[in-house]
């Protein structure tokens, strides 16, 4: 559980401190845990796909969870630790703060991330854009 060293922060707080963070692909979707002293940097480069690995070949990219760490060396610790748990402990870590799984980077100043919905999907529409 998280412990006095750990709150949430509004952009202005975030954008330089030490965090630890949750991306997933899509509500109860592939999951990925990280750790960073730039947040909005971060998430952008996840975004743009400037990493290759894990989140850009599954495509996470959906800011659904973070914390703010007083340092570095305690947004790594917090890291593994998360790393280490089972899938529900981690659904329930962002379902205590963000039932729905809502999208983050919002709040933080970026632009909603678009997804294009493909023939048949849920609105059987082809070419459909929706925001996360």
């Amino acid at each position: 559980m998280p412990g006095s060293a750990w709150r949430h922060h509004d952009k202005v707080e975030i954008e330089r401190n030490p965090c630890v963070y949750i991306l997933a692909r899509s509500f109860h979707g592939t999951l990925y845990t990280g750790a960073t002293s730039n947040l909005i940097g971060r998430v952008i480069q996840h975004r743009e796909g400037r990493f290759d690995g894990f989140t850009k070949r599954y495509a996470i990219h959906i800011l659904v969870y973070y914390e703010a760490a007083d340092t570095m060396e305690a947004a790594i610790l917090r890291e593994k630790q998360i790393k280490r748990w089972p899938r529900e402990f981690k659904y329930n870590l962002i379902e205590r703060e963000n039932p729905a799984w809502n999208g983050l980077a919002v709040g933080l100043g970026l632009p909603p991330l678009r997804r294009r919905m493909r023939r048949g999907g849920p609105r059987h529409q082809a070419g459909v854009t929706v925001s996360l």
